[in-house]
């Protein structure tokens, strides 16, 4: 008889009573939809959480980054400096405005996008820089600021996945223009799909909200000056997001603690010289949305690694595909370090119901998995 495993998935939500008294009460209100009172509240919540003074609740993450971008002026022609290690949805948010993404390298050490010759990327049609805060860890933002600022850039950060994480005691969402923020089901917070646009610039979050809303005037109903998007989020999102907000704080610790198991029980596979881990800079304090490692055997497949802990009942995901590797963006040339992370990258089971049994579980899976 084969032997059964449980199942450890890479992530799963945590909603509990208060998530579904605020959809009751949503429910029960009749407010439904894009109007109601867990709108303002989760908006105002989350941009506090932030240090922000405005926040704009979108549809998705996506959105949100294409709301960011249109705001700021971003159009046809344009160029966007862009991380290739990242998911596909930066790019296009950048292509959706018309404009064309130009890929950036990675970091060896931090895996974010490299500030080494950033400068030299701008040319004269070069508008924004998207720095993303990949896996939980914050980018160097002052060394991407100083570009930004010498060419008049606008810095969207790309927050999806690092809810919390802080870039020399300051949490990202709030270092740039505007911060850009996911709330898709595996994210360190959720509202099923969803998103939030955080910014200190009280003219921009006007624009935002009257682009999120078809364009339409917020003081004459049905007319609309400009050509604007549904970016709406609904009410019962945002009942959600209402109580994941207050929860915040405990995941991001929960998440670091998990990191911190997960360091411990690596250890002597990275003494070993077979996986390098998650890294943590002087001056960032990664929110860990994924604890990830790179395989450090050029002769192990991280695929059959892969294929040998899902046999044990341990789940995984590789690192994303660097951009310019895909057929919409291909662009023939070698961003070298972006490849060989996404190459041998390993994102491990991360969910916040994790306990350290469970993580010892699938660092022995892996340990296995890399034995053959």
């Amino acid at each position: 008889m084969p032997v059964v495993h449980p199942f450890i998935p890479v992530s799963e939500p945590e909603l509990g009573d208060e998530e579904l008294a605020n959809v009751v009460s949503a429910v029960r209100s009749g407010w439904i939809s894009s109007l109601g009172e867990f709108v303002v509240e989760f908006e105002r919540e989350f941009a506090a959480y932030c240090g922000a003074r405005h926040g704009i609740a979108t549809s998705n993450g996506t959105t949100a980054l294409h709301l960011a971008l249109v705001s700021a002026g971003i159009g046809p022609g344009d160029e966007v400096l862009v991380p290739t290690l990242t998911f596909i949805a930066t790019a296009n948010a950048v292509r959706y405005c018309g404009a064309v993404p130009v890929f950036v390298d990675a970091e060896p050490d931090t895996w974010t996008m490299t500030t080494a010759g950033l400068d030299s990327r701008v040319t004269s049609r070069t508008r924004a820089i998207i720095p993303v805060h990949l896996y939980g860890h914050p980018c160097d933002m002052d060394a991407i600021t100083v570009v930004a600022r010498r060419h008049g850039l606008a810095v969207i950060e790309d927050a999806a996945e690092a809810h919390g994480a802080e870039y020399r005691g300051r949490r990202v969402g709030t270092l740039g223009t505007v911060g850009c923020f996911s709330f898709y089901g595996n994210k360190i917070m959720t509202t099923g799909e969803g998103g939030m646009c955080v910014t200190n610039d009280a003219v921009l979050a006007d624009r935002m909200r009257v682009l999120r809303d078809h364009g339409m005037d917020p003081k004459r109903h049905y007319w609309h000056e400009v050509i604007g998007f549904n970016y709406r989020m609904t009410n019962l999102q945002a009942a959600i997001g209402a109580a994941q907000v207050k929860k915040l704080p405990r995941f991001v610790e929960k998440k670091r603690q998990i990191a911190g198991w997960y360091r411990e029980a690596l250890a002597p596979l990275a003494r070993a010289g077979r996986v390098h881990l998650a890294p943590e800079a002087p001056w960032a304090r990664n929110v860990f949305w994924m604890y990830s490692v790179v395989l450090a055997d050029p002769h192990a497949s991280r695929d059959a690694v892969r294929a040998r802990m899902k046999e044990r009942g341990v789940d995984s995901r590789p690192f994303f595909h660097p951009l310019h590797t895909l057929p919409p963006y291909a662009v023939g040339k070698s961003l070298p370090v972006s490849e060989s992370l996404a190459s041998a990258g390993l994102n491990l089971p991360s969910g916040g119901r994790l306990q350290r049994a469970d993580v010892d579980t699938v660092v022995n899976a892996l340990a296995a998995a890399l034995e053959g």
